[in-house]
């Protein structure tokens, strides 16, 4: 393996907000690929991924959205945003990061959650020739399993909400084991996933604009078969929202990797390295 060059910054997104990001790249890469976090990871969560990419010649970048580990302002409880910014901003200034950091490569995309669930509010993603979509399926918690999904709708209807009265966020604890989370990402989050269209019904009006219909490049969605989230429903119900990209999805089981259990935010962490080789030579192919 080669080892990569590591490189700390921070970005500004157009509206001025800074973003905190983390260059990993090959001395040489031949590829640079944009890392988009699930909700509530930090970027330290996929170094380990990244460096592994970047082992094998890649330029990768991975970053925090706003409200967020190192995008994190000071006061938490007075920030205004909203979930979508993470989408329409945030992305697309990490995005600009990459290809100014590795110019003249050719540019993927990984997206774990909702990474993948809002490359349509990006108004930069045709620079992205290939998106590798990780545990990505719709949020409506009626279509996940149970019993986790019961463990959501307390979470949506209940815990969160005692937690903005309490502390004007949402703050990491038992049940959400994610960072703290800004009001506004709460929630929006909350009024999408107790919609069984989760935000399909939104594009048309509330949501615009947006970049959906204009997403081209070929997608390839990895499916995990314990993951009660990002499940055989979901997954294909969240790729009816990029309706002329050509998409798959591809069916793992835990075992698949030789490993007891790969979940929702499995597969970033030690252990499945044979499945990051398998993303690494999709998106080079």
């Amino acid at each position: 393996m080669i080892k990569p060059n590591v490189q700390d910054l921070t970005q500004p997104a157009a509206d001025g907000w800074p973003l905190s990001m983390r260059l990993i790249s090959a001395p040489e890469p031949v590829v640079a690929v944009l890392m988009s976090s699930a909700t509530g990871f930090p970027k330290g969560f996929y170094d380990r991924f990244a460096r592994h990419l970047a082992g094998r010649g890649a330029a990768v970048l991975i970053y925090d959205y706003r409200g967020i580990a190192g995008s994190r302002p000071d006061d938490l409880a007075a920030m205004r945003m909203d979930y979508t910014d993470w989408g329409r901003l945030d992305m697309p200034a990490a995005l600009d990061a990459l290809t100014a950091a590795a110019p003249d490569l050719p540019v993927t995309h990984v997206g774990h959650s909702v990474g993948g669930h809002f490359l349509g509010f990006m108004p930069n993603q045709d620079r992205i020739s290939r998106h590798a979509f990780i545990a990505v399926g719709s949020g409506y918690w009626g279509l996940h399993r149970p019993p986790d999904n019961w463990l959501e709708l307390f979470f949506w209807q209940v815990l969160g909400p005692f937690s903005l009265a309490r502390h004007g966020y949402v703050k990491s604890g038992r049940l959400w084991s994610g960072t703290d989370l800004p009001r506004g990402v709460f929630e929006t989050w909350k009024r999408w996933c107790l919609k069984p269209d989760y935000f399909r019904g939104e594009l048309g009006s509330t949501l615009k604009p947006n970049h959906f219909d204009a997403v081209t490049a070929p997608i390839r969605s990895w499916i995990f078969s314990d993951d009660p989230v990002a499940n055989q429903r979901t997954g294909p119900e969240l790729l009816r929202i990029y309706p002329k990209a050509p998409s798959e999805i591809v069916l793992r089981d835990p075992g698949d990797y030789g490993v007891m259990r790969i979940g929702h935010d499995g597969a970033f962490r030690r252990g499945l390295e044979p499945l990051w080789d398998e993303v690494f030579d999709w998106i080079t192919q």
